[in-house]
């Protein structure tokens, strides 16, 4: 029963965070694309695109910064504390959109959506509790479970957007807003109390020196960092301008990006909630096979028309779930004693640094064709794949050699 109670809540925590983080990505397209300029879809006359292309880079910043830092900070100062109030200040960095959508600032709106990025890096501090607290095959259900709350988050997201536009733009973040002061309830009364830390260090000097990318003194965690970089880098150009391949291709307005997305996070929630068994093949070949036909995923949409790249999109969802389910599963066993909070960190960062970096070159590329940062994507995608499966041979031969061969080394 305990178990059972810390799954759910870790699940629960995961939707309610997703669905606020995903609700302006049916928006956003439509308002940059908007014909008639204003003050926020043309801040200080620059091109609608290439603040499109900033809008987008703002948020995973955020979340880079929060999710090298509260995965870190959770084991030191504890989980709960970690969860509760990273999930209010969310909720505040939602309402803070809210009125910058409604006033038309958008140097306002880059600052609340840094804040909802920073705060909502929080995926770690939840990936790690279920590392911390179960093992074995549970272990990897609960966080193919986890993963599949998080998806199901970026369907309702996008759906409940959609559903409330015709309201006013500001009102689907203002409904995230109470959907996160939820989760700090949910989380308040659900997790239990943890003794309290009597460190004297202050946090920010905590955060200095146990940050998630100083696992990057090892050898094998820079590998992992590479390959994860260059895959989710696929993985990103993917999630962030598929929305606006569909408003170039068709002319889908947020309604209609919103179904589209419905398929996708469908698609991708059922595979998590299927995952997670075991398996006669190495994970980190399961993952390469996973990886490549994300890549595959990613160029069928460049290269196809409207009903092809709609397939792509919704097929896309398999792949990626049981790739994240992998991985995240073989770091927890293999990178343990390294703190599972700086572990999920780093993977939570990653895809952070790949989301910025595929937010500005893409800014760029989409000026000349928005096929462009999708071809370069499932490039990055496959090479990850391949290197991938040769890194797991070394791992493999490293791991039977005898410790007198290791010694004399």
């Amino acid at each position: 029963m305990k178990n059972l109670i810390l799954i759910t809540a870790a699940c629960l925590l995961g939707l309610l965070s997703t669905i606020g983080a995903s609700l302006p990505y049916p928006i956003l397209p439509p308002l940059f694309a908007a014909e008639a300029a204003n003050s926020f879809n043309h801040f200080l006359g620059l091109p609608s695109k290439l603040l499109f292309g900033l809008a987008l880079t703002i948020n995973p910043l955020g979340l880079l910064i929060g999710s090298a830092l509260l995965g870190p900070l959770s084991d030191r100062y504890g989980r709960r504390p970690l969860l509760l109030y990273t999930a209010l200040g969310a909720g505040l960095g939602h309402a803070i959109t809210a009125w910058a959508l409604l006033i038309q600032s958008y140097p306002l709106f880059i600052v609340a959506r840094f804040i909802t990025g920073l705060l909502e890096g929080n995926g770690s501090v939840a990936r790690a509790m279920l590392a911390d607290q179960l093992q074995g095959p549970l272990r990897l259900r609960a966080m193919s479970w986890l993963n599949g709350a998080f998806y199901l988050g970026w369907l309702v997201g996008p759906l409940l957007a959609g559903a409330t536009l015709h309201w006013g733009v500001a009102v689907p973040f203002w409904i995230a807003a109470i959907a996160l002061l939820l989760v700090a309830v949910l989380v308040a009364v659900a997790l239990p109390r943890e003794a309290p830390s009597h460190l004297s260090t202050p946090w920010w000097q905590v955060a200095r020196e146990r940050h998630s990318l100083n696992l990057l003194r090892h050898a094998d965690l820079r590998m992992l960092f590479v390959l994860q970089l260059a895959l989710t880098c696929g993985v990103a150009s993917f999630y962030e301008f598929y929305p606006l391949w569909l408003v170039e291709t068709a002319g889908y307005n947020a309604q209609q990006i919103a179904w589209v997305n419905v398929g996708l996070c469908g698609t991708m929630t059922l595979t998590s909630l299927l995952a997670g068994g075991p398996s006669r093949h190495a994970p980190l070949l399961r993952a390469s096979w996973y990886g490549g036909a994300v890549a595959l995923a990613v160029a069928t949409l460049a290269m196809g028309n409207i009903w092809v790249g709609i397939a792509a999109i919704v097929l896309f969802g398999i792949p990626n779930a049981l790739y994240n389910t992998v991985i995240q599963g073989w770091c927890a066993e293999r990178f343990s004693v390294h703190g599972q909070g700086a572990v999920m960190g780093l993977l939570s960062t990653t895809f952070c640094i790949a989301n910025i970096v595929v937010a500005l070159g893409g800014s760029l590329l989409i000026l000349l064709d928005t096929r462009l940062i999708l071809l370069v994507g499932a490039v990055l995608a496959a090479w990850s794949a391949w290197r991938m499966c040769s890194w797991r041979r070394q791992l493999a031969l490293a791991d039977a050699q005898p410790p007198a061969l290791e010694a004399v080394a």
